[in-house]
Parts: structure tokens; C-alpha cells; sequence
């Protein structure tokens, strides 16, 4: 009887290499809303953008984008929003400032500085790369996108995990 033998797709010795085409340049950026109600089920509203090097400029949101995520967040949910951000640039933008002020249904407050750990949204990208991200060798921008998009839309139907990360920040919510 022979010893089974182990199968690889490389020679012994040589170490395998996997050629991806694509630019290094080219970048996806996510924002997203951790929603939570009491006494409803959690929910996870994102709005994926990529720099393709072609629109206004900019490789990341501006304070537009997050406003349009605000309007269709507040279109799903039909009611007033509570918004707790951290401190980048572009959410305390002086345009975004102004949309809120505007708007009776949105209320908005500031973590403190450099607060990952109080931010809810922080704890759905650990799930995200472990999972649907992990051990791929994306060939192409629109791969990494769809696996991505594909990743977001499991965690939305999972609001045990969105709920998890609410309680890993150890905030709460309270009922008025």
C-alpha cells in the first residue's frame, strides 16, 4: 500500500505566482448607515462609489454623496434620523451642516476624536474582509465590486451581526 499523495498546482520548490491585471490606482470607497430601532430589526444601508478617474475629481465621497446616502436612508426608514458620525473632514463639511440644520428629521452628533471603537459601522468590515473578501485574487475593478456588493447584501439579511455591532461599541439604544 502506497502513502496517498499530496496535489498542487506548482512544482515542489517553485513558489506560485498569479498574475492579475488591472491598475494598482483604482479604488472603491463605502458608505454606510448602521440603522437601529427599538423594537424592528437592524438594518445596513451603503452606497458603493469607484474612482474610475473620470468624474469630478475626487477618489473618495464628498459631503454630496453622504447627503444623497441621508435622503434615500430617510425615504427607507419614514421617519426622523439620529446620525452619530465620526470626525472626517467631509462629514462636518460646512455644505452637509447646512442640509442638516435644514432638515427637522435629521439630528446629528460628533464621536469623539479618533473613536473607532464607538462606531458601529467600524465592526461590518471585519465580517466583510474575513469573508467574501478573503482568499480572492480579484482579476478586474468590477470583480472586487460585485464581491463586495455581493458580501453587503449577506450582512444586510443578517441583523443579528448588525446588532452585534452596536453592542461591541457598547452603546445602546433607548426608546423616547
Amino acid at each position: 500500500m502506497t502513502p496517498p499523495q499530496a496535489r498542487t498546482w506548482s512544482q515542489r520548490g517553485r513558489t506560485p505566482v498569479v498574475r492579475v491585471r488591472g491598475r494598482s490606482r483604482r479604488r472603491i470607497s463605502i458608505a454606510a448607515l448602521t440603522c437601529y430601532e427599538p423594537g424592528h430589526r437592524s438594518r445596513l444601508i451603503y452606497r458603493p462609489r469607484r474612482d474610475d478617474g473620470q468624474r469630478d475629481g475626487r477618489k473618495s465621497f464628498s459631503w454630496r454623496d453622504y447627503r444623497d446616502l441621508l435622503i434615500a436612508a430617510h425615504q427607507q426608514l419614514h421617519g426622523p434620523i439620529v446620525l452619530v458620525r465620526d470626525n472626517l473632514n467631509v462629514h462636518r463639511a460646512a455644505g452637509l451642516r447646512e442640509f442638516a440644520e435644514a432638515r427637522d428629521w435629521l439630528t446629528i452628533y460628533y464621536l469623539p476624536t479618533y473613536a473607532p471603537d464607538l462606531n458601529p459601522v467600524e465592526g461590518i468590515w471585519s465580517p466583510l474582509s474575513r469573508g467574501w473578501l478573503s482568499n480572492v485574487a480579484f482579476s478586474t475593478p468590477e470583480h472586487l465590486a460585485q464581491r463586495i456588493r455581493r458580501g453587503l447584501r449577506h450582512i444586510q439579511y443578517r441583523s443579528d451581526l448588525i446588532d452585534g455591532c452596536l453592542a461591541e461599541t457598547g452603546l445602546a439604544t433607548r426608546p423616547t
